[in-house]
């Protein structure tokens, strides 16, 4: 926790959560969360996504950013918990549609990535794995 930015960070293979005051409130929080860390599971030693992003606005920087809200509302709908819209799923909304656009299943391979990352990040309450956590 810490900065004033979220993110996922593959080469520490860290999430980058600012601090919970900057939210509007509890569920802005968990939802920002879950979509970080659905960006997660995409490292090679969990389901092994391609996160090699390109920039933002590009097709293959969307298609991880689409993942990744899918992932935040399976994951939030799991929990019971309403997915919060966040200013900034606008920003993403234009990149979506171009990579839609272009690719007719994009929206299954989202959803089938998606869904796959919630299904292990749902496993792992069955048989955790070891995080180890670092003050920032």
């Amino acid at each position: 926790n810490g900065g004033n930015r979220c993110y996922y960070k593959p080469s520490t293979d860290t999430i980058h959560m600012a601090p919970f005051d900057a939210f509007t409130g509890t569920l802005s929080y968990y939802s920002v969360l879950s979509h970080e860390t659905t960006h997660w599971t995409g490292h090679l030693s969990r389901c092994d996504r391609d996160l090699t992003k390109g920039k933002f606005g590009d097709e293959k920087y969307a298609f991880e950013e689409l993942v990744a809200e899918l992932g935040s509302a399976f994951l939030c709908a799991h929990l019971g918990l309403p997915n919060d819209c966040r200013e900034d799923n606008a920003a993403y909304v234009a990149g979506w549609l171009k990579a839609l656009k272009d690719d007719k299943t994009a929206i299954f391979k989202a959803a089938s990535f998606a869904q796959r990352a919630v299904d292990w990040m749902i496993g792992q309450v069955e048989t955790p794995v070891l995080l180890t956590m670092t003050a920032a």
